[in-house]
């Protein structure tokens, strides 16, 4: 299946000059929908692994139906002040200042091996603090899983010595 015919391109949003990937046709297709999440689903399987963790809110949207094909958990990694218990967090830096990502303080437990979700690789920065949080709390990165990659901004560097899977490239 050819997953780019579901993916929309918007110029010029959110700003003059950017080329914005929309997925909210692949997710409004339920073939190419699927079709995404078998495919990590079968990337998952070959790492044996424990635990989905996904960035909000699109890591939400393809790490849940891995976790449930898989039939193991699932990990929202959050911004600050949304998760109701004790967290831990990582500040990291964007193109344009910095961020925060929040994960529970209990939801990865030494040893486990954890794929981290998103649906998209851009800079790196917020799958790089999701991997940090996890290591923080002893977890073992097993991969990363993303539908699109966007290769010129090179965020491939921050996830040297981590294997990674992407469906799409631009």
């Amino acid at each position: 299946m050819n997953l780019e015919n579901y993916i929309a391109r918007v110029d010029n949003y959110p700003s003059e000059g950017v080329i914005f990937r929309d997925i909210t046709p692949l997710m409004a297709d339920g073939e190419a929908y699927r079709y995404s999440v078998e495919k990590m689903v079968e990337y998952a399987k070959d790492l044996e692994v424990d635990v989905i963790a996904g960035p909000e809110a699109r890591g939400f949207i393809f790490g849940c139906p891995v976790a449930t094909d898989l039939g193991i958990g699932f990990v929202p990694v959050r911004k600050p002040n949304k998760l109701p218990r004790e967290t831990v967090e990582v500040a990291y830096d964007l193109e344009y200042g910095s961020n925060v990502l929040t994960m529970h303080k209990d939801a990865i437990k030494p040893g486990q091996r954890v794929l981290i979700v998103d649906d998209l690789l851009a800079t790196g920065g917020t799958v790089k603090a999701a991997i940090d949080l996890v290591e923080k709390l002893g977890g073992v990165v097993a991969g990363c899983a993303f539908l699109i990659e966007l290769d010129d901004l090179e965020g491939r560097k921050l996830l040297e010595g981590y294997d990674y899977q992407t469906l799409l490239h631009y």
